[in-house]
């Protein structure tokens, strides 16, 4: 029996690595996400039943058990360099005139590849299985971040034995973050009141370089092979030969390197990248371009800090120029108070952007941007509007700069800043500022979506002292909302109804909506179908919450910390006192009107946000998916669709609209 279980888990264990080659280096996926998972939970179920047979490189090992102490030095063998940067077609004549010369006249190519906005890492393969991997750091020396990059399923923890795999070779690469995946990880950052990082560079940075790979694991970061460092036996005589062996050996390489016989070549085809980039699912801020041949390589060596046979082309960033008008100070949910510049209205990559975040009052002192200042603009990953540079020179008389408040905004309380931050934040748990974020939140259509209870009459019912807390919503009487400043008696009747709807909404959207810290809809929704109802959610400690997948030590903390305040406990027992009753349904496991379908939404929907569509199609029995493939059944296409549209298209899958999809769940 021992023998048939270990020859079930090697095969299990080389389907799953071949079906993670199809899909990440190839982009060729064979079979669906619910076949993978088959795969995947049987060769657990069979590991679990059979702990002697597990091994390190197994597809089920990727996620460390326990968080790091700290990260240990690693010294690469060979220095991991810079590149000099060039920015016109004039400078990039320049540097192949010095490889001309320097070359003495040999012929010579070169490859062109993307530059990818992340981080530069080494991955260390002793007899084809992974061993180390490692930051850049100062080129000399990086942290050993091998439990987190593990964790990246684009990384192959074994290559493809497929023969010719050196018994060391060192793979250098850029880990990243996709565009989609760094939206809603900045927008799950914002619903649980934590800051959202400047563009996703910074977020993949951070994610390298947290303690916990469980976190790191949900982040879903991943990885392209751009280069060879240590190798114990040659791989090939050009670097475009030893990227095609990469991709023999299972690593994912971009699609989109080229060869360029002369500089007009490269230069051609770094100008067609400067557009067709922002189509792309990642950030890339240039091109780098390199000598093919190894042997010339050598020839042409290396300066004290970067190579003499690359360099890279950065794109220009998309800027526009405009004026501060004024800076205002919003204090979120947290307590965290953040400086906004108000901008005069300028069109920039699309779109009018008016505001702007300076993100904490230490980047703010680092530009010393000052109301009526001009100032530069540009979208960080084309996506959040940040102020890049102040035009000094043009700074009006009596400008002075922005002082950092002493007091709460909202309150006058104290501020305080975060001991291991830059954020300083209202101290006082009474902050009406807070308050009112908290219950925007409450309301919000991802939440317990109450209708007409919008920003203005929060405001009011605030002020008024009307409401203190999330159960005083569920105490208001029409005669209350009377009161207040343009409240007619229909408008009264309807936010009435509205409260009183939202009495009955599931648990996981409460869960959601109480605001506590590192949860998000998915964590909630998670957390509710583990537990099955409030009470027992409430009385779960660590080690219990710790337990359910997905579920790492701070998001546990944090909850059980939530239910263990008095005051939260207070407001609770107002809520259920009032009539609140959470209670989260059973999934819909292979039944209702999609029951076995795989549904991609892409777009803009007008009755759905993103996680009430998913939420919909999961109850329907179908499965939401990320990415279109021949398996795919339906791609549900909004307001201005993206590339899935086009995928979709190519590929023959059936493609409905929103009314489409509301007829086939209502059957």
């Amino acid at each position: 029996m021992a023998k048939d279980a270990k020859k079930r888990i090697e095969q299990l264990r080389n389907e799953i690595r071949r079906h993670d080659y199809l899909y990440y280096a190839l982009n060729q996926p064979q079979i669906s996400d619910r076949q993978y998972d088959k795969l995947f939970a049987e060769l657990k179920a069979l590991e679990q039943a059979n702990p002697e047979l597990v091994t390190p490189d197994s597809p089920t090992q990727r996620v460390s058990g326990r968080p790091l102490e700290g990260f240990a030095a690693v010294r690469h063998t060979i220095p991991m360099l810079s590149m000099d940067n060039t920015y016109s077609a004039d400078e990039l004549r320049a540097f192949d005139e010095r490889i001309r010369k320097q070359l003495g006249g040999e012929d010579y190519d070169y490859v062109v590849e993307l530059k990818f906005d992340g981080l530069a890492v080494s991955l260390r393969y002793e007899n084809g299985r992974l061993v180390t991997a490692a930051t850049r750091g100062d080129g000399e020396v990086g942290d050993d971040v091998t439990a987190n990059v593990r964790t990246i399923k684009a990384v192959p923890l074994a290559l493809l034995d497929g023969g010719g795999i050196p018994g060391i070779l060192e793979v250098r690469g850029e880990v990243y973050m996709p565009t989609k995946s760094f939206i809603e990880l900045n927008k799950q950052r914002s619903q649980t009141g934590e800051p959202v990082f400047a563009n996703p560079r910074n977020a993949a940075a951070g994610s390298l370089k947290l303690l916990d790979a469980r976190i790191t694991a949900a982040r879903n970061l991943s990885f392209f092979a751009y280069a060879a460092g240590e190798v114990s036996e040659p791989l090939a005589q050009t670097h475009y030969e030893t990227l095609q062996n990469f991709k023999q050996f299972g690593l994912p390489v971009n699609p989109h390197n080229a060869k360029a016989g002369d500089i007009e070549q490269v230069i051609d085809i770094c100008f067609s990248w400067s557009e067709k980039r922002l189509t792309l699912d990642y950030k890339t801020d240039g091109m780098v371009i390199k000598i093919n041949r190894f042997d010339q390589r050598d020839a042409l060596g290396a300066t004290g800090r970067a190579p003499r046979w690359c360099i890279s082309y950065k794109f220009a960033a998309e800027r526009a120029q405009t004026t501060i008008e004024s800076i205002d100070v919003q204090v979120g949910k947290s307590g965290i108070l953040t400086p906004v510049a108000n901008l005069t209205p300028v069109l920039l990559a699309g779109t009018t952007v008016k505001r702007a975040s300076l993100h904490n009052f230490d980047e703010l002192a680092r530009l010393d941007a000052r109301c009526g200042d001009t100032v530069l603009i540009e979208k960080a990953g084309e996506i959040i509007p940040q102020v890049v540079e102040v035009e000094k020179e043009l700074r009006p008389a009596g400008a002075v700069p922005f002082k950092v408040p002493a007091k709460c905004p909202n309150c006058g309380s104290a501020v305080a800043k975060d001991k291991e931050g830059v954020y300083i934040r209202c101290v006082n748990p009474d902050c009406l500022g807070q308050l009112k974020e908290r219950l925007r939140y409450f309301a919000g259509r991802d939440q317990m979506d109450i209708e007409n209870l919008g920003p203005a009459l929060i405001e009011q019912l605030v002020e008024s002292g009307l409401v203190k807390n999330f159960a005083d919503l569920y105490k208001l009487q029409k005669s209350d909302l009377m009161t207040l400043e343009r409240m007619g008696e229909k408008s009264a009747d309807n936010v009435i109804a509205a409260i009183e709807k939202s009495k009955a909404r599931p648990l996981w959207r409460l869960v959601a909506a109480l605001g506590i810290r590192h949860i998000g809809g998915q964590s909630a929704d998670i957390l509710a179908e583990h537990f099955g109802s409030l009470d027992a959610l409430m009385a779960a400690d660590v080690e219990a919450l710790q337990t359910v997948e997905q579920i790492g030590p701070k998001i546990a903390e944090s909850v059980y910390e939530y239910f263990r305040n008095p005051a939260n406990r207070a407001v609770i027992e107002g809520l259920l006192t009032a009539g609140v009753r959470p209670e989260q349904p059973k999934k819909v496991r292979r039944a209702g009107q999609l029951a076995g379908k795989t549904i991609v939404v892409t777009g803009t929907l007008e009755k759905f946000t993103r996680p009430q569509i998913e939420q919909a199609i999961k109850q329907a029995g179908g499965k939401p998916a990320s990415s279109v493939s021949k398996k795919t059944d339906f791609v549900l296409a909004g307001k201005e669709p993206g590339s899935k549209l086009d995928r979709a298209r190519q590929l023959g899958v059936k493609v409905i609209d929103e009314k489409q999809f509301q007829e086939i769940i209502k059957g």
